[in-house]
């Protein structure tokens, strides 16, 4: 057996969602099996009713497969119960959305400490942490800044900060470029090609092929299946994941 550091960050075998009973069932994943390495920079397309969303919210632990297996960095997700869900949530997954998510009230980085705040680390070790992240994506002079006080560059910029503050084996990025302009989205990308040098394990969910391009392997949805999966770029392994 392989340790756990030498397996797949992402493990779906089988894979299957249903919704509905009867006529009104609906198969919004069927049969998926996937395996995405540590390391691997891969977006996930598909338009509309292809499953990309429901396949985003099962690597989430967000829900769960009416059928089949999940194994995220080596853990059976089947097996474990909404507490130990939502904790895994937080150790394991940085989660980047459309529209960034940041409480509106609350300064950069007291927002990207909120996830440290769950995890119970003291008061002083968050602030630190946040600051060296928001450092990390380029806004340490931003950090007292409330969202409405950044353009939306810059709080999607604070959105990355508090997904990776916690360390994640998994950067799960939803429609990540979604709500900016063309020079905005630019710049996120290219953030999560250094984040994706520095050995980060990335899946975004993306339904614009010129975006998807960005990372080094496109897996396409349709009708609730994987109908391509193709390699852009080479790979290799990183010996060690999740530098920055």
């Amino acid at each position: 057996m392989p340790s756990i550091t030498n397996r797949p960050v992402i493990e779906l075998a089988g894979v299957g969602k249903v919704y509905g009973k009867g006529e009104a069932e609906v198969h919004a994943l069927d049969g998926v099996d996937i395996a995405i390495e540590r390391g691997d920079f891969v977006a996930i397309i598909g338009a509309s009713g292809s499953g990309k969303s429901t396949m985003m919210n099962i690597i989430g632990c967000l829900d769960a497969p009416t059928f089949g297996s999940y194994l995220l960095d080596g853990i059976r997700t089947g097996d474990l119960d909404e507490y130990q869900l939502a904790q895994i949530r937080n150790r394991k997954i940085g989660f980047v959305f459309q529209n960034f998510n940041l409480i509106s009230r609350t300064r950069a980085v007291d927002n990207v400490a909120m996830p440290l705040a769950y995890a119970k680390v003291r008061r002083r070790e968050r602030r630190e942490r946040a600051l060296a992240m928001l450092d990390a994506v380029g806004l340490a002079n931003r950090a007292e800044h409330k969202p409405s006080e950044l353009s939306g560059g810059q709080q999607q910029r604070v959105a990355i900060a508090r997904a990776l503050v916690t360390n994640p084996v998994l950067l799960l990025a939803d429609e990540p470029t979604g709500a900016l302009d063309s020079h905005s989205s630019a710049e996120i990308l290219d953030l999560f090609d250094s984040l994706h040098s520095s050995g980060r394990t990335i899946v975004m969910i993306t339904h614009e092929m010129d975006v998807a391009a960005r990372a080094g392997r496109v897996v396409r949805m349709q009708d609730g299946r994987i109908i391509s999966d193709e390699r852009l770029k080479p790979f290799a392994q990183p010996l060690l994941a999740g530098a920055l």
